[in-house]
């Protein structure tokens, strides 16, 4: 061997201890999430943890960027057991943009109404932190993050699956995927401990370049709401 070689192979020998080393003080990967051991069962637990307890009327601000154009106003929702829902959106002068309920799983809006503005209803439930899967979905899995996050996957007869992120046994966002596992809505929720209601919800259609903001400011216990205000007319 001659003098170059051996120069050769003992600097290719300094360099694999080096990398040796560097893989040895190298930080270990995060485990990877832990399955729930009772999905279903969580899930149900969840759904009861979550779900309406008596009529309330939250009043909020909103805010809509749709590719470039800005729109903003004040709104009301009006809640009630087990599952009604009434959402009115008024501009600064206040004239009406959107009035939507639903019941269950059927969004209802007035004849000629723009369907695409509000999030579909079981991402809509998620806007209120509202655990209540569409009941066309199936449950797939759910695992536990070491952040102690929990994450329920759900899917569609047709491939798209619904995604469940829970934080200490509150919706923290809900995703819907399509069938290639790409995000094309999600719902973010800001929390705070004195409420079981969200402080703020962020709806965005990835596609659409399309994000709606929501901001409460107050929540009050009412009387039950006469029946005629889940049905809306022209």
């Amino acid at each position: 061997m001659n003098s170059a070689t051996s120069i050769a192979v003992h600097r290719a020998a300094i360099l694999i201890v080096a990398a040796l080393g560097l893989a040895a003080c190298a930080p270990p990967p995060p485990p990877p999430p832990a399955p729930v051991a009772d999905a279903e069962q969580t899930a149900l637990a969840l759904e009861d943890h979550t779900g309406l307890r008596e009529p309330i009327r939250i009043v909020f601000t909103w805010r809509l960027n749709e590719a470039g154009m800005r729109l903003h106003g004040r709104g009301v929702a009006r809640i009630e057991p087990p599952y009604k829902a009434r959402l009115d959106l008024f501009l600064g002068n206040g004239e009406t943009v959107v009035r939507a309920a639903m019941v269950g799983e059927d969004l209802r809006l007035p004849p000629g109404a723009p369907r695409n503005i509000l999030p579909p209803p079981d991402l809509m439930w998620g806007v209120l932190g509202v655990f209540h899967p569409d009941s066309a979905t199936a449950l797939v899995d759910g695992e536990a993050s070491p952040d102690r996050s929990l994450q329920l996957r759900y899917v569609y007869p047709d491939g798209r699956e619904l995604r469940y992120t829970v934080e200490a046994g509150r919706v923290r966002r809900v995703e819907r995927l399509d069938g290639s596992g790409r995000v094309v809505e999600r719902v973010v929720l800001e929390l705070e401990d004195a409420s079981r209601y969200p402080v703020a919800a962020t709806y965005r259609n990835v596609s659409a370049f399309r994000e709606l903001k929501i901001t409460r400011e107050s929540v009050e216990r009412v009387e039950p709401y006469p029946p005629d205000i889940w049905y809306l007319a022209r």
